[in-house]
Order: C-alpha cells, then sequence, then structure tokens
C-alpha cells in the first residue's frame, strides 16, 4: 500500500464533451471519483493537473513568445486546480492549491514543507502553475512535485486507456499491452508514457510510474491499496 501519491490528470478530465473548457458535471464527477477512492485509507495524495483544456501553447500560442505562451498555460493549470478544489471540498475532501506563480488571492504559493504539512494533515494538496518556468509541462511538473514531496510512485491517469501499449491502441487493433517494463525501455523503445525530461528524471531517481485508466471502477481504489493496475513502470 503506498504511503503517499502524486496523482497526475489531464485537464480534459475537466473539460464539456468537446474536450474544451471546465464542466461543472465533469468536475464534480472527478472529485467524487477521487474522495471516494481515498475513503477510509491512510494515502497522503498530491494532485497536478494540466491545462490542455483551456490552453495549449504550441497550437493556442502560435505567433507568440514562446515563454508567454507557456505562462498563459500555467495559468490555465490554476483555473483547473481551484475548480478541482471547489469540487473536492463539495464532496467532503480538504484540499489546498498551492501555485508556483504567486497569487495569493486564490492560492497558496507552493512551499514544499507547507505542501508536506498539508498532506501529513489529510488534505489534498493540488499543484498549480506548472514549476513556474517556461518550456517544462505537467508531466515534468508533477516528476519534480513527486520527488520533493518524498511520494512513493507517480500515477499517470488516463482515460479509456488501460496501460502502456507498444503503439497507439486507438490506431492499432494489434497494439500489445505492456504490463510491466523499466524506465529505460520506455525510453528507448519510444512508448508514450510522459515527456523524455520527466521520464528522465523518474528514471535518474528511481521513481515508479503506474499508468491506468482513471475511469474503470475501481482502479484509483486498488492503486491506493497497493494492488496492481495498469503498467508498472520502474528501474
Amino acid at each position: 500500500m503506498f504511503k503517499r501519491v502524486l496523482l497526475k490528470l489531464s485537464g480534459e478530465f475537466l473539460a464539456n464533451e468537446n474536450g474544451f473548457g471546465i464542466s461543472p458535471g465533469a468536475t464534480a464527477q472527478l472529485a467524487r471519483l477521487i474522495t471516494e477512492a481515498l475513503g477510509g485509507t491512510d494515502v497522503e495524495l498530491a494532485v497536478v493537473i494540466g491545462g490542455g483544456n483551456l490552453w495549449r501553447g504550441a497550437r493556442n500560442g502560435q505567433g507568440m513568445d514562446p515563454a508567454t505562451a507557456d505562462y498563459i498555460g500555467m495559468l490555465g493549470t490554476v483555473m483547473n486546480a481551484m475548480a478541482l478544489q471547489d469540487a473536492m471540498e463539495a464532496a467532503g475532501q480538504p484540499t489546498r492549491v498551492m501555485s508556483a506563480i504567486q497569487m495569493a488571492a486564490v492560492a497558496e504559493p507552493y512551499i514544499r514543507r507547507r505542501a508536506i504539512r498539508h498532506l501529513e494533515k489529510g488534505r489534498v494538496v493540488i499543484f498549480g502553475g506548472g514549476n513556474g518556468a517556461p518550456f517544462f509541462t505537467t508531466d515534468t511538473t508533477a516528476t519534480l512535485r513527486a520527488l520533493e514531496i518524498g511520494a512513493d510512485v507517480v500515477l499517470m491517469a488516463k482515460n479509456k486507456v488501460d496501460g502502456v501499449y507498444d503503439s497507439d491502441p486507438r490506431k492499432n487493433p494489434d497494439a500489445q499491452w505492456i504490463a510491466s517494463a523499466t524506465h529505460l525501455e520506455v525510453v528507448e523503445r519510444r512508448l508514450e508514457v510522459m515527456d523524455a525530461t520527466a521520464l528522465t528524471l523518474c528514471m535518474d531517481k528511481n521513481l515508479p510510474i503506474v499508468v491506468f485508466d482513471l475511469f474503470q471502477p475501481g482502479n484509483l481504489r486498488r492503486l491506493f491499496m497497493g494492488e496492481r493496475v495498469g503498467t508498472l513502470i520502474q528501474s
């Protein structure tokens, strides 16, 4: 059973059917799923959520200064973090948003020791604002925060994809599911798990990764209880 977990979510989990914006219904469903999975466990949970439902720098920021486009995306992650916090607290789960970009009116500044203290008190901590610098993805933020808070594992949540495959299962019906792999195998085979910077950091620090289907009933709860779900990546 894991003691402390970093859950990486896609911003699209909060979106409407078109994959854009923030849907109160979808956000509430996600919050209930996480809160119910936590119920009765001693797991300390931190969350990093992407901002692709609001802004993607490579797509929306064409013609802009790349750093500016990335900062806009980082602000989008704070918006998602606030929406998820509101839904989780409505579901009865104490939650704190901590942002790497200071905006004291809506989020606490990210301070590592304070984040750990929140976790120890049973609060879910949602990290927003990326890592405070452009040119890094939220995958890298998730890995960095996981290492900083001493997480046992990074859980990479997917929608209707139950782990890692040797090719895209949505395009190739013969794609083979991979139960487990090493970080190096993922790098060498160029499997789509997370961006190269984040994956290399996990490999260097021997941080396990689990890729799983978040919306398969019971999956998150089973992971919190230490059961094998999805694809396990470790050195």
